[in-house]
């Protein structure tokens, strides 16, 4: 496995991690102390927000996992992949993104710029 392909791995294990004792633990595994995210809908910066943020995407889509589709694709201190988020119950995924990160040195994430693809609709 890659540099990139670790880190991504790390990414979703934190997306999917359930509980906050379980999530605070894979987003410190995941992204350094000062780590951000961004995309059109979040934005966080340090362990306790992309905890937080995570949780919220969690509660707004139960029975739902975050799934890598295709390869990661990286060079230098960057990477990017795309992945859907997928219910449990019927294979449906009703957001599918493309996610660009940069890496620390110890391979942690150190931010992510998120761009959604495909989001649900609402009315």
């Amino acid at each position: 496995m890659t540099q990139y392909e670790t880190a991504v791995a790390r990414y979703f294990e934190a997306w999917n991690a359930t509980g906050p004792e379980a999530r605070a633990k894979a987003v410190a595994a995941a992204w350094t102390e000062d780590g951000g995210y961004t995309d059109p809908l979040a934005e966080a910066r340090g362990h306790e927000q992309l905890a937080a943020v995570i949780a919220g995407a969690q509660e707004q889509f139960p029975g739902h996992e975050f799934r890598l589709t295709g390869a990661v694709d990286g060079h230098h201190a960057m990477a990017r992949f795309s992945w859907e988020l997928v219910a449990t119950a019927d294979g449906s995924a009703p957001v599918a993104a493309t996610d660009v990160i940069t890496l620390a040195e110890d391979g942690r994430i150190r931010f992510v710029l998120g761009f959604l693809d495909r989001v649900p609709t609402t009315g």
